[in-house]
């Protein structure tokens, strides 16, 4: 029998760590699957899965840009990916349906709380960007306990927007990118713009980071570098990059097509591990 067929979309694709990931993950369970990258334009997305679960796919990650495009695919939605209005799992059901998740967010919140051991009740929490990425998380940060959500973006539209879903205008609400340098300081950061993996640095004010800040990238290795940089010149307490987020939320995708729960930590100590 063929191995089981799994993929990871996104535009550009070929720096994904996820087919590694969930190898590693079937090795536990000694399951046998065939997990690659399919780097389709957006244009091009919507067919390119359909062909992919046309032929035996079984599940599909889903990253940059294409997160709304895979909820708007899907058939049926969870209440993470409704909530969002973006998908980064996609499913084929038994009846041929597909199915769309979002786990980005409980899987950065697991990251910060389980594994860098970070309290995140009371925090001020600032949010960059609003695009799919940042859907995938607000909800999950203010569910962990954050006192205030600013969400800053260069379209003030799309902030908006997200505010609005959020619906919770005491706790969730929006500012104008060029008011970064004037809306003071806050306990904890989130970078969640596509500007580390389009290779720009954001020009962000020092001010930004307050006495003991936690800054946190939803990208990882070289996409978070700038935006690391920035928080540690700044003083930041702690900054860190979504390399845990990523393993964490490869776990809740990997158990929901296997049914298992992998074990996350070898997993990313050996992806924190210089290349020899």
């Amino acid at each position: 029998m063929p191995a089981a067929q799994f993929a990871v979309f996104g535009h550009p694709i070929s720096h994904s760590l996820s087919p590694q990931i969930h190898r590693a993950f079937a090795q536990q369970f000694g399951i046998e699957l065939d997990y690659r990258a399919i780097d389709a334009a957006p244009a091009d997305f919507a067919a390119a899965v359909q062909r992919f679960f046309a032929e035996d796919g079984r599940g599909a990650n889903v990253t940059l840009p294409h997160k709304a495009a895979a909820f708007a695919l899907a058939d049926t939605r969870s209440e993470a990916a409704t909530r969002a209005g973006s998908a980064n799992v996609l499913t084929r059901m038994p009846d041929g349906r597909l199915a769309a998740h979002n786990t980005d967010g409980a899987g950065m919140v697991r990251d910060l709380t389980e594994r860098h051991d970070m309290d995140l009740r009371g925090h001020t929490a600032l949010l960059l960007g609003a695009g799919g990425a940042a859907h995938g998380v607000a909800w999950n940060l203010l569910d962990a306990g954050v006192a205030t959500l600013t969400i800053v973006n260069r379209s003030a539209e799309a902030a908006d927007v997200l505010a609005d879903a959020i619906g919770d205008p005491a706790r969730a609400h929006t500012r104008y990118w060029e008011d970064l340098a004037s809306i003071g300081s806050y306990d904890l950061i989130v970078n969640a713009t596509s500007a580390g993996v389009l290779g720009a640095a954001l020009q962000l004010p020092l001010s930004l980071v307050g006495a003991r800040a936690l800054c946190y990238d939803l990208s990882y290795g070289a996409a978070a570098g700038s935006f690391l940089t920035w928080a540690r010149t700044a003083g930041a307490r702690s900054a860190f990059d979504g390399l845990g987020m990523l393993v964490e939320t490869a776990a809740d995708a990997f158990e929901l097509w296997h049914g298992q729960r992998p074990d996350t930590e070898p997993v990313y100590q050996s992806l924190r591990q210089p290349a020899a």
